[in-house]
């Protein structure tokens, strides 16, 4: 996603699927906690329905419009979880596994000899 585009900006505009079929209007754009970089978008996907959130990553902005890389279908099924309120770290998890986008967990600890352990009677 280029991410010289104001979050602010993408508000309001369009959103079309891989075939470019529209999907709707964004709605919310939400930041990532860690570095600020916008993540994901909510996206009203019609009159009556709910948002359904799609990744910001794979997308791309062309002339004032949203384009994503995945079918309506597969975007009108993510899982709703309300827009306005913050997304969680399972809940962002859960929408990357929807979307078949790989995300590396995180690092496992280093497994760490802290060395035998000291005998009571100092042998």
């Amino acid at each position: 996603m280029q991410t010289e585009i104001d979050p602010r900006n993408l508000i309001g505009r369009k959103a079309f699927d891989r075939n470019g079929v529209k999907i709707g209007t964004i709605d919310e754009i939400y930041l990532d906690d860690a570095t600020g970089v916008p993540e994901w978008a909510a996206i009203r996907t019609g009159l009556f329905s709910r948002d359904a959130f799609v990744p910001l990553e794979p997308s791309r902005l062309v002339e004032g419009a949203l384009y994503v890389p995945f079918e309506r279908a597969l975007i009108k099924e993510a899982p709703d979880f309300g827009v306005g309120r913050h997304l969680s770290p399972e809940q962002e998890l859960q929408l990357y596994h929807h979307y078949g986008l790989d995300v590396a967990p995180p690092p496992t600890p280093p497994d760490r000899d802290f060395g035998r352990l000291a005998k009571p009677d100092g042998a």
